[in-house]
């Protein structure tokens, strides 16, 4: 019910009060079920700039201090959608924390998107290695289109992220922007609070690896597809030329985010971070 909540709304902005109320009703949705979960869910509420940023943790069972996954989603994307995602981590030991940062699902209306990811990051894992019930020397990242392109911004600053997933992101957002279909930059108008599409793609030129990936030394797996429409395989392979540490995993048939193949991609990617992560 949750998801379908958030896909009523999905890249979707002509009545905001509207947008409202379906992004409210997908989050107290979500609440309502996480006891229930296996594992179940915590809500945790992150201090950041004067609020919070929203999470959801869960733990594998009958595993005392697991590794954690920061799961980041991407563009109109929201943590309550990763589901799915979680649980191919949970299944190999790993706890999970999904969260919405800025210019995402509870924290859109906060924040606007933004580059420098480590500010978002650092909060976070300050909470978390205060907690007894997660291992915090092994802590990794797995971002979903926009969050692919979070993660190195985050691990060039943030040396406690020990491994990185970075899952159709772009290498240059501003690059992709001439191809990016009517919706999709309706959104990043939205999400960075831009007045119109001009505004929004000078503000998209920030979203950009130039000169970040030589400090990413962390463990870092691109999963891509070749049939990417949003942003092409050339980004990702331009992002494993300039990682020091990095991995290219592309499906020849894989489309954006590699959705039609999520039975390939999705084992493989928690196998690699348990493996990463110990």
């Amino acid at each position: 019910a949750a998801w379908s909540y958030h896909l009523g709304k999905f890249l979707w902005f002509e009545d905001a009060g509207l947008r409202r109320q379906m992004s409210a009703l997908t989050s107290a949705t979500y609440g309502k079920a996480l006891p229930h979960l296996d594992p179940p869910g915590e809500r945790i509420e992150v201090p950041f700039e004067g609020t919070v940023i929203p999470g959801i943790l869960r733990r594998p069972r009958d595993v005392t201090r697991p590794p954690l996954v920061l799961l980041v989603p991407g563009l109109d994307s929201v943590k309550e959608e990763l589901f799915a995602m979680e649980q191919d981590f949970l299944k190999r030991g790993l706890a999970t924390l999904s969260v919405d940062g800025p210019g995402q699902g509870e924290s859109a209306e906060r924040f606007p998107i933004r580059a420098d990811w480590s500010s978002v990051i650092t909060p976070i894992i300050d909470v978390l290695i205060r907690r007894a019930d997660i291992d915090p020397g092994r802590i990794g990242l797995m971002g979903i289109s926009m969050g692919g392109i979070y993660g190195p911004f985050a691990a060039a600053k943030e040396k406690r992220l020990r491994a990185l997933v970075a899952l159709a992101g772009p290498y240059d957002l501003s690059e992709c922007w001439p191809a990016l279909n009517p919706l999709t930059r309706g959104g990043y108008v939205f999400y960075t609070k831009s007045r119109d599409e001009a505004e929004a793609f000078e503000r998209s030129k920030a979203l950009a690896l130039h000169g970040v990936l030589a400090a990413v030394g962390q463990p870092l797996l691109v999963i891509h597809g070749a049939k990417d429409r949003l942003f092409p395989p050339e980004q990702a392979e331009r992002i494993v030329r300039e990682a020091p540490n990095a991995t290219l995993l592309m499906y020849p048939e894989g489309n954006h985010v590699c959705n039609n193949i999520t039975y390939q991609y999705r084992p493989a990617m928690a196998d690699w971070m348990r493996d990463q992560l110990g």
